[in-house]
């Protein structure tokens, strides 16, 4: 038996099947259509009908499959919100899909299959209280707590791009908060380009002959490990920002682990042991002493493991696993994660659509 994970986001969509133990196969990744709403919804079916496919062949069936959108799902709607695919402004991706297929299918935000997936398989594994923070172009947080994927009121939670951490507002912060227009990969290139464009030297320029626009946060980090001063000035000032950030989740929420994902932490080795060291001194000391701060195991198929993770955890008590089902080592069974953000399409076992 197996359920499937999508992982839709801003430029691919990713498909694989999982066991119930947490064994990928058949992944697929496709770059995602860039033209009306709903030609995305197209490639999401084709994906569908591959696991299916996939499922058959291995000599089993598809329960349920979990799908991941790069934004906020509306859990009584059913539509999602999601900025980096044109059209999917509060668009009925629950409908589209049921219209489409029986499967029974589950929607949740990109950054609850992060932290569910590196609990599942990953640098988290079989910790209840998790942090999976996102760092890229934006700043986007996924929590674990007690074992239950928080959400919060409006699915919106987890939304710590927007931590106010400088009493000095600046105009930017109106559109994307304090804590991302300060630390994200977005911010970094930002703040090197305008740094650049007032007179300041740097090799950063002379790696990008000139063009200042093309400067990017991987510009910055590749001058850094050369040894450019200003490069190095502006790491050294988003290390205290994610610092910051990183305590006040540590205070606040009392994590076993945090997940430091995303873009950013590509470059682990300029960022990781810089920000381990600094969010000490803001955060709360007992706290701060457990918790354990971790590069992701998973890499870019944590959002596939935590949608198909989504799905087993709903389905857990519909069916009744046998001994094949499982790989070894597998993750606690029976976690159940809540309902916020899912559709259930259909029992499992049920007849698809004709």
């Amino acid at each position: 038996m197996y359920c499937g994970g999508i992982d839709i986001g801003g430029t691919k969509i990713a498909s694989a099947l999982f066991t119930e133990g947490g064994r990928m196969s058949g992944r697929k990744r496709v770059p995602i259509d860039s033209g009306p709403a709903d030609r995305p919804v197209r490639q999401i079916a084709g994906l569908i009908h591959d696991l299916e496919g996939r499922a058959l062949e291995n000599g089993g069936e598809l329960l349920a499959i979990g799908i991941c959108i790069p934004g906020v799902v509306f859990a009584r709607t059913g539509r999602v919100w999601a900025p980096n695919i044109p059209g999917w402004d509060h668009f009925p991706l629950r409908d589209r899909l049921t219209a489409i297929t029986d499967i029974a299918l589950f929607l949740d935000s990109d950054r609850s299959a992060y932290v569910l997936g590196e609990q599942w398989g990953g640098a988290a594994r079989g910790k209840k209280d998790v942090v999976f923070l996102a760092v890229g172009t934006g700043i986007g947080a996924g929590i674990l707590s007690g074992g239950r994927l928080v959400r919060g009121s409006r699915g919106i939670a987890g939304a710590v791009g927007w931590f106010g951490l400088d009493p000095r507002f600046k105009s930017e912060y109106s559109a994307m908060g304090c804590f991302e227009a300060e630390a994200s990969g977005g911010s970094i290139g930002r703040k090197a380009r305008e740094l650049l464009a007032s007179g300041e030297p740097s090799v950063m320029r002379d790696a990008v002959k000139g063009r200042i626009d093309r400067v990017t946060a991987r510009t910055v980090m590749e001058s850094a490990r050369a040894g450019d001063p200003l490069a190095r000035h502006i790491l050294d000032r988003a290390v205290v920002y994610l610092a910051m950030g990183i305590a006040n989740i540590v205070s606040l929420l009392n994590p076993e682990t945090i997940v430091l994902g995303g873009g950013l932490f590509q470059a682990s080795d300029l960022l990781l042991e810089p920000v381990r060291r600094e969010f000490k001194k803001w955060a709360q000391p007992l706290a701060a002493q457990k918790v354990k701060i971790e590069l992701p195991a998973l890499g870019e198929n944590a959002g596939l493991y935590g949608a198909a993770k989504l799905a087993w955890d709903h389905i857990g008590r519909s069916w009744i696993p046998t001994q094949a089902s499982f790989h070894q080592p597998s993750s606690p069974g029976g976690r159940r994660s809540g309902g916020g953000g899912f559709h259930h399409s259909r029992a499992p076992g049920k007849p698809k659509k004709k």
